[in-house]
């Protein structure tokens, strides 16, 4: 998936524009000026499974070590949701005492413990507990059906859940199957709670009381940069959803790969960079996705920003909360961008504090880089990345942006690239297409108990991304196509044989296809093709209704068209899918 986070600390101001003979310095230049010896964005080679890796040197070595970093920040804001308001110290408060009761209820290092819930301020203080002990959080999608949360549970091992009362009702009608599982604990319950199950908020309090715990500390477990610390799930082209096994040094990278992009935007223009100072970042991404998690929240905490969440997507209510908050970052996926830009009152809100909108998960026209500098004066960004390099490794934005809008940016210094022929084993010259293979210290472990799925994806410390692309000789990246068959609609991945499957089940349904029909705003929407059986009935709606019973929301196709003959086939019998579109007129 395409990925950038809006929330470096370094932030230009609106009235950004490339003096002439731009740019001033090259990449390679800034790379080396910055990342010298002494410097902030300093680099050293360490072994990382085995592997030489370059790495930030002055990066926190783990996650527990970035929450002590964020207690400095105290009293400042960390985390608004409706009108809760919680500080980095009433933060800290509660992450500390939910740490501590999972060590007294058992809960060690290795241990996994799930995570489902919305975007809460109940979110970061579960999440960094589970980290912070050693153990290895689980964030699963809060969009999955019941059905599908189960597999996250059954297939890490989960011991504990952690999870909001939308999730449990989902959840609820299959915790008999669910033998690992030893306890939950729910916030903002209704009504009673199942056995095995407690209130979080009876070991918590409520957001606005955690400045009335009492002080407290993690407790002190010994933990390695690249011992395990997150498993996030990421569909695979066949069968179930893939964890992503990754580790601490793989989060934390993100913290100066971020700050790095934004010294480096200032920089190509001519400009010394603006001194740090926190941003106000309006987050819409759900945390149980890497770019949020991982390039957005660690780079947050560090700087002693401050994350402002919604119930849920609202173009009205964002700008009401881009006015009140001041917020300086936004973004997302394009859907997010063109909504706001879009919006018939957008004039009657002050959206001047906004200083960049960064986007990704799906595809998005030039057009939109060029509307985001025009309409608010601020700084477009956009990127690449994928579960498995736990978001950022190509950032890109400003003027590189601007000037190359179907570029994903180059690597950043710690990470390389480069694009492969279809065996494998040969490296193409600039220029060429093939699939692009990275490495760097964000690459996965590998997946969680599945290591032919590893063994095939990870080479050496290359992650093969299933992308195609070319580079230029700047190092700039173009992906150009995907080589999984996947669709993205506003910024989540939809694997096509996971629906097709589904619609197979179908007593009616003997052949069937998912393709991508182009949506302006979200990228694609999932569309399907179905041939059925002779003297069978089945209905567009009655087929979307049986999809969505069985998979997320999101996943369930916009129209379903009928095909009277057996779907096209090529020589080897794989779906001529190119064929498709066109019966959609």
């Amino acid at each position: 998936m395409l990925t950038e986070s809006p929330t470096s600390p370094v932030a230009a101001s609106h009235s950004w524009s490339a003096p002439d003979g731009w740019p001033a310095l090259s990449l390679k230049q800034i790379e080396a000026m910055l990342c010298a010896p002494g410097q902030p964005f300093q680099m050293e080679t360490v072994e990382v499974e085995g592997v030489p890796t370059r790495c930030w040197k002055n990066a926190p070595p783990s996650l527990a070590a970035l929450a002590q970093i964020a207690r400095s920040h105290g009293d400042k804001t960390f985390l608004v949701y409706e009108s809760e308001r919680v500080s980095y110290d009433a933060w800290f408060r509660a992450t500390a005492t939910l740490a501590q009761h999972l060590t007294a209820a058992g809960i060690a290092k290795g241990d996994r413990v799930a995570l489902a819930m919305r975007n809460l301020p109940e979110w970061p203080v579960a999440f960094f507990a589970i980290v912070s002990i050693g153990a290895i959080a689980v964030p699963l999608n809060a969009w999955w059906t019941g059905q599908e949360l189960a597999y996250g549970l059954k297939d890490s091992g989960a011991k504990l859940l952690i999870a909001d009362a939308e999730r449990l009702d989902r959840i609820a009608p299959h915790l008999g199957e669910l033998d690992a599982l030893e306890a939950m604990l729910i916030g903002r319950s209704r009504g009673e709670l199942p056995d095995r199950a407690r209130a979080l908020e009876d070991v918590i309090g409520a957001p606005p009381a955690y400045a009335e715990l009492a002080p407290a500390e993690l407790p002190a477990v010994d933990i390695a940069p690249d011992d395990a610390a997150t498993i996030f799930y990421t569909s695979g082209t066949t069968g179930n959803p893939k964890g992503a096994l990754g580790s601490h040094r793989n989060m934390t990278t993100n913290i100066l790969t971020t700050a790095y992009a934004g010294v480096r935007s200032a920089l190509r223009r001519g400009e010394a960079p603006p001194a740090p100072e926190p941003a106000v970042l309006l987050t819409v991404i759900p945390l149980f996705h890497v770019t949020a998690c991982s390039a957005g929240m660690t780079g947050v905490m560090f700087g002693g920003s401050t994350l402002v969440f919604m119930h849920k997507w609202d173009a009205t209510r964002a700008l009401e909360i881009i006015e009140r908050e001041k917020v300086t970052a936004t973004g997302g996926v394009p859907t997010i961008a063109w909504q706001l830009i879009e919006h018939p009152d957008r004039d009657k809100y002050d959206l001047s504090s906004l200083k960049a909108i960064s986007y990704g998960g799906a595809p998005s026209a030039p057009e939109l880089v060029r509307k985001i500098r025009e309409v608010f004066g601020a700084l477009p960004g956009n990127g690449w990345g994928m579960t498995e390099t736990m978001a950022t490794v190509t950032s890109h934005s400003a003027e590189d942006y601007l000037n190359r809008p179907d570029s994903c940016g180059p690597a950043v210094p710690v990470c390389d690239l480069k694009i492969m022929d279809a065996d494998g084993q040969t490296e193409l010259p600039v220029g060429q297409v093939g699939e692009l293979w990275a490495r760097g210290p964000q690459i996965v472990k590998g997946y969680w108990n599945k290591p032919e799925a590893t063994a095939a994806t990870f080479v050496d410390g290359w992650v093969r991304t299933g992308d195609l692309a070319r580079l230029d000789e700047e190092g700039f990246c173009y992906i150009v196509d995907r080589a999984k068959d996947m669709i993205i609609r506003g910024g989540e991945n939809i694997y096509s044989s996971e629906v097709e499957n589904v619609l197979y089940d179908h007593p009616a349904v003997t052949d069937a296809a998912l393709i991508g029909l182009p949506h302006r705003t979200l990228g694609e929407e999932p569309a399907a093709v179905v041939h059925l059986a002779p003297g069978a009935e089945a209905t567009e709606a009655e087929l979307q209704a049986w999809v969505r019973e069985r998979l997320a929301a999101f996943k369930v196709p916009v129209r379903i068209v009928f095909c009277k003959e057996t779907l096209p086939r090529n020589a080897n019998g794989k779906i001529l899918k190119k064929d498709l579109a066109g019966l959609f007129g």
